[in-house]
């Protein structure tokens, strides 16, 4: 039951964090943050250590301080993204059709079901870039790419909705290119689904400043 609940209170805290409602330099406290979530503090906390875990805290004494994404630090984030992960998509045309299988028909089961309630749609996207980028066989990329989409990984379908559908259409086609061995194809491809991510974050980030200016 605890795992339900600490989705619940790591969505609501990232609303708070891009609606204003919890500012740049303010503390996340456990017991303050539980009573404005009527929750208890268990889940308060393991939704904090996820924040932390994406770099969207510092630690300042004993406190963690929220610090918000500027629109500069995402475009950065996604210029290393486009350039590491389209070379991984064109790197991909060797994995085995069983491995791109398997993964369409999730993709496609998400399109059907949407996204649920208990993170499918984040595991099959992880699962689907990391998959492409173990293509390159480095371990380094591997880790850098992981690295990159944990620090955005907090605008998901419940943050930039209209990019769930929009999302899963670009992977099929992105596995479709694999399929046919066309490596630049899905390059490219793979550049244009990183670009449209950015745009839709950098638009919520925009949304979020104007909400909170007035």
């Amino acid at each position: 039951m605890t795992q339900p609940l600490a989705k619940q209170a790591y969505t609501k805290i990232i609303e708070m964090i891009l609606s204003g409602a919890l500012m740049p330099g303010d503390a996340l406290q456990e017991a303050k943050l539980g009573d404005a979530l009527d929750m208890s503090r268990t889940p308060v906390r393991e939704a904090i250590k996820r924040i932390e875990a994406e770099g969207l805290v510092t630690q300042d004494g004993r406190f963690l301080k929220v610090r918000q994404l500027s629109g500069e630090e995402v475009e950065e984030i996604f210029f290393l993204r486009q350039t590491l992960e389209a070379h991984s998509a064109r790197a991909a045309t060797g994995l085995p059709a069983g491995r791109l299988d398997e993964i369409e028909a999730r993709v496609r089961r998400l399109q059907l079901e949407g996204p649920g309630e208990e993170d499918e749609q984040r595991r099959v996207d992880d699962d689907f870039h990391r998959m492409l980028a173990a293509a390159t066989g480095s371990s380094m990329i591997v880790a850098t790419i992981d690295d990159l989409r944990r620090r955005t990984c907090m605008f998901d379908h419940t943050q930039v909705p209209d990019r769930f559908l929009k999302g899963c259409a670009e992977h099929l086609e992105i596995i479709a290119a694999l399929r046919a061995g066309d490596g630049e194809t899905a390059g490219r491809l793979m550049a244009v689904h990183v670009a449209n991510a950015r745009d839709a974050i950098l638009a919520r980030l925009k949304s979020s400043d104007e909400g909170s200016d007035r």
